[in-house]
């Protein structure tokens, strides 16, 4: 079973042509205006006209309220909605609820400890990432080009597979994937010339090598 690829933080045709050349399997669009990746809804949809039929739509949310998340999928009728902010299992329940939508849950990582919140998140989210804890006094809660210990994943048992994000690109993927065990892996910076601009070419590299990825050293 090849690994599954997520590149996240689409923001123009450019880089939403080259996720559907490459066959990413999902990608992702920001709407959180901190992000150099932020896309307005009129963006959302040109782009999501684009993609629709390729990769699965996920939009990305950081503690927004309701009408924030109901104005992007009126947009951009998104099959995931991905939550990396602080929010709580009740209010991700409430999200998928109300919504009806898949949800990805975004839990931040640096040590074993951490791993304790996700077994809440696990019976009302449909896949939880990992990502690396960002900086402190950092203004948003991802894409960092940080990794962290991906050992710390390694044998972790949930009811669906989990996505690993943090630091990722072409170059590392590869030994990512054999530490952690991810069967689902997540880009944005590791794909990008400068914040927020993706290159095409790193994304192709990076679907490809996630492909190639094995989960031990001999294979």
């Amino acid at each position: 079973m090849s690994v599954q690829v997520k590149i996240c933080g689409i923001n123009t045709i450019d880089a939403a042509d080259a996720v559907a050349r490459a066959g990413a399997d999902f990608a992702g669009l920001v709407f959180f205006p901190k992000s150099p990746r932020h896309v307005s809804y009129d963006q959302a949809m040109a782009l999501t006209d684009r993609l629709r039929g390729g990769p699965q739509i996920v939009g990305l949310f950081v503690n927004a309220d309701d009408s924030t998340i109901a104005e992007a999928i009126a947009s951009a009728r998104p099959d995931y909605l991905q939550l990396h902010g602080t929010e709580t299992p009740a209010r991700t329940g409430q999200i998928a609820a109300r919504f009806g939508v898949p949800i990805i849950k975004a839990l931040a990582i640096a040590e074993p400890a951490d791993l304790a919140a996700a077994k809440a998140y696990d019976e009302v989210a449909d896949h939880i990432l990992f990502d690396a804890k960002a900086p402190a006094h950092a203004e948003r809660p991802g894409g960092h080009g940080a990794p962290f210990d991906w050992k710390i994943l390694s044998g972790l048992v949930l009811s669906r597979p989990f996505i690993l994000a943090g630091g990722l690109t072409a170059e590392n993927v590869g030994r990512a994937v054999r530490a952690s065990g991810a069967q689902m892996v997540d880009t944005s910076s590791g794909v990008e010339i400068a914040p927020g601009r993706k290159s095409p070419e790193k994304i192709i590299e990076f679907v490809k090598a996630s492909r190639n990825a094995s989960y031990s050293e001999s294979a």
